[in-house]
């Protein structure tokens, strides 16, 4: 990139109060085989997808389980390298950052992990794992450092004796609000939430996911919010974007989505969410056959063989990511 496309692409996310945006991103796994271990082909987990999310804003990633939403979240945050495409952080070009150029970036972005089990160190304090980013990239005098982290387990909602114990003493949730505090260390402008509530109890859920908001609010996060339930995703997300093998099929704000649907996949997922009130009665779209495996995808519109409404052209031609309506994005040809 020369330094006239680097300046107008700081001038366009600054102009869009863009943090993130992401531009055309693949992340293959190669599959080797033979003799002598060559690459045989790939697992196509990110498919060539793009979107944007503003500063301040919560976008949700949906999907079935496989359709590559953490690899998309892992791909953002550079724990993975991406196969092609673009990671545009804060303006900054991070796709091919590596080295002590990558570590200071990355004091930018964090992640909430899935399980709160294997996701802290068991011969750690609580402590010392949250004061462990902060001692990464800068020295701090000791008592500083621990009443830093101390006010930062109280944010969370976690008792300043919790410094002194380990992980094990903790329930599931408490085990996620260390993480949350963790996470929160290095005040980062993004923060990739991955499924960060379904290892916990339906009752604990809800607790989290509003400590996760009113923490946004107060220290100006930008959330990524990776999750596979529709309502919980409702509850959090700004806009939201709906994956199906490795690539977006749509995506709209919160209200557009769940109101009026447009890709046939996202009306069976919508679909599916239990309704509470036992007299209201809808009609449940059911999907038929199996997701095609990422390693073999089908040709033309990845859904096609699943899809209630495919016509000959689903099977020829894969349909771009298109608005169909302001704000409103859709890969089908319906639209």
């Amino acid at each position: 990139m020369t330094s006239k496309e680097l300046t107008e692409d700081t001038v366009k996310y600054k102009e869009n109060n863009y943090l993130l945006e992401v531009q055309n991103l693949k992340t293959y796994y190669p599959i080797h085989g033979g003799f002598f271990r060559r690459v045989v082909g790939n697992v196509k987990a990110v498919d060539d997808i793009s979107f944007a999310i503003k500063k301040g804003e919560t976008m949700g990633l949906v999907g079935e389980s496989g359709c590559g939403k953490s690899t998309t979240g892992r791909t953002i945050l550079r724990l993975m390298k991406p196969t092609g495409g673009k990671i545009i952080f804060d303006g900054e070009d991070i796709t091919n950052l590596s080295g002590l150029k990558l570590q200071e970036a990355r004091r930018d972005f964090q992640m909430i992990f899935q399980d709160p089990y294997a996701s802290l160190n068991p011969m750690q304090m609580v402590g010392n794992i949250v004061a462990e980013p902060i001692l990464n990239y800068e020295k701090r005098d000791k008592k500083e450092l621990k009443a830093y982290v101390k006010s930062l387990l109280l944010k969370v909602g976690l008792p300043e004796e919790a410094y002194y114990k380990y992980a094990h003493e903790f329930s599931g949730g408490q085990r996620q609000r260390i993480g949350i505090a963790r996470t929160l260390a290095l005040n980062p402008k993004l923060i990739v939430a991955d499924e960060p509530v379904s290892a916990l109890d339906v009752s604990v859920q809800s607790q989290v996911l509003n400590l996760l908001k009113s923490l946004q609010k107060e220290f100006e996060l930008t959330y990524l919010f990776i999750a596979h339930d529709l309502s919980v995703v409702k509850h959090m997300s700004d806009r939201i974007g709906v994956m199906y093998l490795g690539n977006l099929v749509e995506v709209a704000s919160n209200k557009d989505l769940y109101k009026e649907p447009l890709h046939p996949y996202t009306q069976a997922l919508i679909s599916a969410i239990p309704e509470p009130n036992p007299s209201l009665r809808k009609e449940r779209i059911v999907l038929k056959g199996d997701v095609p495996s990422p390693a073999n995808p089908p040709t033309g519109c990845p859904f096609h063989t699943r899809c209630p409404v495919a016509q000959e052209i689903c099977s020829q031609e894969k349909p771009p990511l298109r608005e169909v309506k302001p704000g409103h994005y859709v890969a089908c040809v319906l639209y």
